[in-house]
């Protein structure tokens, strides 16, 4: 949890200084804007606290670690399902702020309430790694946030922000 609250702080920190109107502007039309990353971060963090409540009903088998880390590589595009692309509402930083801090709350409140046996042996199936134990889906979030804090500075450059 420590890498995934450092990454949410240098996150919040890149976008801290811009305005709403930035925030919520598309250097181009098939681009997401830098608020509509944060939306689909907090959508993916939400998402994935639930799954991983859910999970624990369930039995599951044990399996190995992944190299999740390969998501740092923005080098290979990777399109999000449809339920966890963003909107083309516009949100005030303080709006999503809000959002983003009520699902890092359900992830730490998840993580204190489980035990480290069900978080490494307790698997959910990702759609491009295969099984991972819920102590990775934690991590993953975290690398997840940080490919998109990428992804945010990109979008900063091309608007010369």
């Amino acid at each position: 949890m420590e890498h995934n609250q450092k990454v949410r702080e240098e996150l919040l920190e890149s976008v801290s200084y811009l305005s709403d109107e930035q925030l919520n502007t598309k250097p181009e039309e098939a681009t997401w804007s830098i608020m509509q990353n944060l939306e689909h971060l907090y959508l993916m963090e939400k998402t994935i606290v639930q799954r991983m409540k859910q999970e624990l009903k369930y039995h599951s088998e044990p399996t190995s670690e992944v190299p999740i880390t390969v998501l740092l590589n923005r080098s290979k595009k990777v399109e999000a399902p449809d339920f966890l692309k963003p909107s083309n509402e516009f949100f005030s930083l303080k709006e999503m702020k809000k959002k983003l801090d009520s699902s890092r709350e359900a992830l730490i409140n998840f993580v204190a309430n489980t035990s480290e046996e069900d978080l490494t042996n307790r698997v959910m199936t990702h759609r491009l790694f295969g099984p991972l134990c819920l102590k990775q889906w934690v991590e993953l979030i975290g690398y997840h946030e940080q490919r998109h804090l990428k992804q945010i500075e990109e979008v900063k450059e091309a608007l010369q922000f």
